[in-house]
């Protein structure tokens, strides 16, 4: 009896460990997009697969949606954490930058999700509504689910959700455009950096761009956003980074969209992640922090 018992544990186990490394990426993106950290959704990914073995998988019926609930709690736990964290902050908070794979811009939706910009927009959410709004619009999770997930009634989700919808609606980043363009827009914002061409520069800066950059105190930083093209193609031609060193300026994806990676003396010194609008370069975010750059070494899978 006991070995059958045994069979049957280990059997189980084995289930439940394919069952987290099918939805595993999706389970990172939840918590990333939830967090705008790769540190700490992993860690919110570690609390999930503990609670996730403690499961009687016998009264699950769906495993997917049973670890996106588990995850969206763990994540809303530690959400409001991070909110205290950030108000002793030095400097301006950015997003841990992701270093994702080619086929990411492809997938619009989820490459807008994830944007910088749009992780931003989700700053401005109260804990309960980011969880709320990133679970109903970016992972079409019923509302009885999500409140199962937030401790709130179906009722009561419903009403954060327009809430939520209402608030990111007003301020998410308008249509980007193609990958084509994205590429297009980059070459030209790279050279222009490169070169420190002040009119190469204005020429692919919307008038309205935004310049944040976050160095957590750290690493020198803007202490506040920049606004506007003259200002910001000034900032960029006079470079964000250390002069007398041998710099390498790479283009890569940065959160599913255009971004720079800067090397200094062969050390990677910051990202420069590219907001691209109808053609115009809108923002521009440097984050130089070194506790964030660790997820821009090595690619990152996002999915929906």
């Amino acid at each position: 009896m006991g070995e059958r018992d045994e069979q049957g544990t280990d059997v189980a186990m084995e289930s439940a460990t394919e069952a987290f490394v099918t939805h595993r990426n999706l389970l990172f993106t939840v918590a990333y997009e939830m967090l705008g950290s790769a540190t700490d959704a992993e860690d919110v990914l570690q609390e999930t697969w503990l609670r996730w073995v403690g499961v009687d998988f016998a009264t699950v019926s769906s495993p997917r949606a049973f670890l996106v609930r588990i995850t969206a709690r763990q994540a809303l736990k530690r959400l409001r954490t991070l909110g205290r964290r950030k108000e002793s902050y030095v400097g301006p908070w950015l997003p841990e930058p992701l270093l994702t794979a080619p086929d990411v811009a492809e997938d619009v939706e989820l490459a807008d999700s994830v944007s910088m910009a749009m992780l931003l927009v989700l700053e401005t959410l109260a804990p309960t509504e980011r969880a709320v709004f990133v679970l109903r619009e970016v992972f079409a999770l019923d509302y009885d689910e999500i409140a199962e997930a937030v401790g709130k009634t179906s009722g009561t989700v419903r009403q954060i959700a327009h809430r939520a919808r209402a608030h990111v609606a007003a301020r998410r980043p308008r249509g980007t455009g193609t990958p084509a363009e994205h590429r297009a827009a980059l070459q030209a914002f790279q050279t222009a950096v490169e070169t420190g061409d002040i009119q190469g520069l204005l020429d692919i800066l919307a008038p309205d761009v935004v310049a944040l950059s976050d160095g957590g105190g750290v690493k020198h930083a803007l202490l506040r956003p920049i606004v506007g093209a003259d200002k910001v193609a000034r900032l960029l031609a006079g470079g964000w980074w250390k002069r007398d060193a041998e710099r390498s300026v790479e283009p890569v994806q940065i959160n599913g969209g255009p971004g720079l990676l800067i090397r200094v003396d062969g050390e990677i010194d910051g990202v420069l992640a590219v907001r691209v609008e109808d053609g115009c370069v809108t923002g521009a975010y440097h984050v130089r922090n070194p506790e964030k750059l660790a997820s821009v070494e090595r690619e990152i899978t996002v999915s929906r």
